[in-house]
């Protein structure tokens, strides 16, 4: 018996199937990949509290009792998000005004837009400390939420709990770029200042790491576009979807026709 005649078929099965099961896997930075090494410029960002923001802000000291006036009552629930769960008593977030401003227990209204949550926290810092010792501020950031859409493996709303996130980041958490992500063309809205901006980033391209969209702002959207093949996929099914519509209709109409004909000859 010739085995080579049964092993060849298998071998190429075998290799079809490897081919099948093997995963595409598509560079970014494409303009330094073959570098060996080299620098790059360092963009320091953190973000900045904006209007509706929700804020979580604790103040404390060796004397709770001494810091208890400047924190917010417990309540159930605590944050906007869990208004229909139940859960244990917590301490109130406070939501940051149209004009930028909060209203804190005893200090009264203070404008926080603009500042960052650390800035925040100085701030808040040099007023208690002059009625209480060594006080302890925190102060979070609730709302920083980001959404990553189209051509991503796990599309997602994706709840940061640091201080700052990139654009790869968030890719990173929602899966990466599928094979039919547009790579030169990654979408990021971002409402600022009172108006919805826009830009297009180029994961090719190495100047996306000091551009001012390559950290992400809460409630930023970031869209990755299909690609070419993507969109004449989509067409081709959708041209094909109609085609055999038309021809599931005309043979149910002939059917029908054929039907009344003979029942018409028998009569």
């Amino acid at each position: 018996m010739n085995l080579k005649l049964y092993t060849l078929p298998i071998v190429c099965i075998m290799m079809l199937a490897s081919c099948n099961t093997s995963k595409t896997v598509l560079p970014y930075f494409t303009d330094i990949i073959d570098e060996k090494e080299g620098t790059l410029p360092l963009v320091n960002y953190t973000p900045t509290i904006q209007a509706d923001d929700e804020l979580f802000i604790s103040v404390t000291s060796e004397a709770p009792q001494a810091t208890a006036i400047y924190n917010l009552p417990y309540t159930n629930p605590a944050i906007r998000e869990d208004i229909t769960k139940t859960a244990s008593p917590r301490v109130q977030t406070y939501i940051v005004s149209d004009k930028g401003y909060i209203d804190f227990p005893v200090l009264g209204s203070i404008h926080v837009a603009g500042l960052t949550t650390d800035q925040l926290k100085y701030d808040l810092y040099q007023r208690i400390s002059q009625t209480v010792k060594n006080p302890i501020i925190s102060v979070r950031l609730i709302n920083f939420n980001v959404v990553v859409a189209g051509e991503v493996k796990m599309p997602q709303t994706i709840k940061v709990d640091r201080n700052r996130i990139s654009i790869l980041d968030a890719l990173a958490m929602a899966g990466d770029l599928t094979e039919y992500g547009e790579r030169s063309n990654i979408l990021v809205i971002r409402e600022e200042n009172g108006e919805r901006k826009y830009t297009h980033l180029d994961l090719n391209s190495s100047d996306i790491l000091t551009s001012p969209y390559y950290y992400l702002q809460q409630n930023d959207y970031v869209y990755v576009a299909p690609n070419n093949i993507r969109q004449a996929n989509s067409k081709y099914n959708q041209n094909n979807a109609f085609k055999l519509s038309v021809i599931s209709t005309i043979v149910s109409a002939t059917s029908v026709v054929a039907s009344l004909v003979i029942a018409l000859a028998i009569k």
